[in-house]
């Protein structure tokens, strides 16, 4: 607590602020009764503006101070003058220049709420301030009539002086695993694909796929207008029990509209593809291998389901995992197809004087229109309602109905086995045979390419997948060139 001097006498009128003469009882001016003043006590702590006492240091009450009503009772009279009748004055105790602002000066409360004695004065010369700077005089109490203050300031920036080798921030370590940011080159990418530095977003593996396999090639891409690719494929080749030679691809096509129909394809055209591969070898007809394709790749995707809750709790409201399927077998003397939904496969000869054909039926609505007769094929795919499919892969289907076919065509040509991402704008058999490039036979992996970029072209606004697969079979020991 600190202690403000005791005042020895009272050398101005409270109440006018007239100058007083040593052994006045009354001032002379308005004949105020100086016996009213009380003495000063002993010991008068001045409360901070929080209500605590103030730090050590504080300046000493050397002068008279106009009284002011307060927080707190003291028995003193509420002055007669206003604020403004009152000079201000700068930080050094100087009046201000006529041209300077003044500080606007706070309403006195009424004259009969309660007061306490002021803060510690300034020297006796200068004018006395309305009221003191709060930084320099702690407050006689709280004022509820004080302006609003900011909770928080701003820090002063550091002097540059003081840190003359400021620390320069470290780059970010690099990738342990490798994954090094795609844009910023520096940043490790994490395990929902965003760099951790400067979080952009890196391309995922399945955006673009390519891959051959002997005389099979097959490509996919997410396309301009989806956020990912929910396309999947699976392409090989082997060996008959004859020794002559088998290509096999699988295409699906992920349900957008179920949970996960990314997954979904993945798993089916893995299963399918490992599923045609073993059993081929061991004499299975290429028809019966097929469907027994279909059937496992149907399994491992009615399998996402049955997953912990764990995997679907970010979605518990939307249906089963589910994608559309579709097939081909290419051997040297026989062609076997095999589907599921919507996906589709087409033939076109080497020979482009024949016909193309389309080697596959859509389980569709429109396709269900055109073969009940109540729309021709035009008028049901340019229905907006065209692409609701009525067969498909995946836990919620209603039945599981493979469809398989086999053909034994009487000259070389190309399979074309994609989803509809493609088939969309080359709907026809034609249209298809026209964006087949001529050499496809020879360089399937490059037909594949041109295939995908058509779509895109067009527009891409599916994800886009389409296997190219040389009929007949070439023998063992050639591939494509």
């Amino acid at each position: 607590m600190s202690q403000m001097p005791q005042q020895a006498a009272v050398s101005k009128c409270p109440s006018c602020e007239e100058p007083l003469e040593s052994g006045d009882r009354f001032c002379g001016a308005c004949g105020y009764d100086l016996s009213a003043v009380p003495a000063r006590p002993q010991d008068s702590p001045t409360l901070a503006m929080n209500g605590s006492v103030p730090a050590p240091g504080s300046p000493p009450d050397g002068v008279d101070w106009p009284v002011a009503p307060g927080a707190e009772s003291s028995g003193r009279p509420a002055p007669v003058h206003l604020p403004t009748d009152l000079p201000g004055t700068d930080s050094g105790g100087s009046a201000l220049p006529p041209e300077a602002p003044h500080v606007p000066q706070q309403p006195p409360l009424p004259p009969e709420a309660p007061h306490v004695p002021q803060q510690p004065p300034l020297p006796p010369e200068p004018p006395l301030p309305p009221q003191p700077p709060a930084a320099d005089v702690p407050a006689a109490g709280v004022r509820f009539d004080r302006r609003q203050e900011p909770d928080e300031y701003p820090l002063q920036a550091p002097d540059p002086r003081l840190a003359a080798d400021p620390a320069v921030p470290a780059p970010p370590a690099p990738a342990a695993d490798g994954k090094v940011c795609v844009a910023c080159r520096a940043g490790r990418v994490d395990d929902d694909g965003y760099c951790e530095n400067c979080g952009h977003a890196q391309p995922r593996e399945r955006d673009h796929m390519e891959q051959e396999s002997g005389p099979v090639a097959a490509v996919s891409d997410r396309g301009l207008r989806h956020h990912r690719n929910e396309d999947a494929f699976s392409v090989g080749h082997t060996a008959l029990p004859d020794g002559t030679r088998a290509a096999v691809a699988i295409v699906c096509d992920g349900v957008s509209s179920a949970t996960r129909p990314d997954d979904a394809s993945l798993a089916a055209s893995r299963a399918a593809g490992e599923c045609l591969l073993a059993a081929l070898p061991r004499g299975t007809h290429p028809q019966q291998a097929m469907h027994d394709a279909i059937v496992a790749a149907s399994q491992a995707v009615n399998a996402l389901a049955e997953e912990p809750a764990t995997a679907r709790e970010h979605a518990p409201h939307q249906n089963a995992p589910a994608c559309t399927l579709v097939g081909a077998v290419v051997t040297a003397g026989l062609l076997v197809v095999g589907w599921v939904g919507d996906s589709r496969v087409y033939w076109v000869p080497v020979d482009r004087s024949a016909p193309p054909a389309r080697l596959t039926e859509d389980d569709s609505w429109a396709a269900q229109m055109v073969a009940a007769g109540l729309m021709s094929e035009a008028e049901a795919y340019a229905d907006e309602r065209a692409h609701a499919i009525t067969g498909w892969l995946g836990a919620d289907a209603y039945e599981l109905e493979p469809h398989t076919a086999s053909f034994k065509p009487d000259r070389p040509g190309v399979v074309v086995v994609c989803t509809d991402g493609l088939w969309n704008y080359a709907e026809s058999a034609e249209e298809m045979a026209e964006a087949v490039p001529h050499d496809a036979a020879a360089r399937p992996l490059h037909s594949a390419r041109v295939l995908v970029g058509h779509a895109l072209d067009g527009g891409g606004h599916d994800n886009v997948t389409v296997a190219v697969l040389p009929f007949p079979a070439p023998p063992q020991g050639a591939g494509s060139a």
